[in-house]
């Protein structure tokens, strides 16, 4: 039997706007701490105190997906998950523009794109974010999270 898929979930007030996620996110993947090269970024409105998190929600219907001219970013049947494939990605930037969200970045040294690869199941944003605003639910949590999303 197949598991749920599942997604990220944050909860704006819940953030501190910390920003560990991003620190955790970028250390985790690239082995240093560059907020700007986070695959989860969150944006705080000092004015307002508005918060936010820009964050691949691993779309139903995947528009970074279908505007890809390579196959580097994919639909994986089992875990519903966007993955990408960094040694088919032209760096066109096509996904980045298709995403209705802005997830996808491109990594201008390594001239790829990069987004949420959900840390093979175990997301290190929602580990280690001690407010909890981030947390791992299944698709249909999410979407009751969101007002039926």
């Amino acid at each position: 039997m197949a598991t749920e898929p599942k997604v990220l979930h944050y909860d704006p007030s819940r953030c501190t706007a910390c920003r560990y996620c991003e620190v955790a996110c970028s250390y985790s993947h690239l082995g240093e701490i560059d907020l700007a090269k986070s695959n989860i970024r969150i944006l705080f409105d000092e004015r307002t105190g508005a918060r936010e998190a820009i964050h691949c929600l691993h779309c139903d219907t995947a528009l970074c997906v279908e505007s890809c001219p390579t196959g580097a970013l994919a639909k994986d049947a089992e875990t519903k998950l966007v993955t990408l494939n960094p040694l088919l990605c032209i760096g066109c930037g096509r996904c980045i523009a298709a995403c209705p969200l802005g997830a996808p970045w491109l990594h201008e040294a390594e001239g790829v794109a990069r987004k949420c690869d959900f840390c093979d199941g175990d997301p290190k944003c929602a580990k280690y974010c001690s407010p909890g605003a981030l947390k791992v639910v299944t698709r249909e949590e999410w979407k009751r999270l969101n007002g039926g999303a």
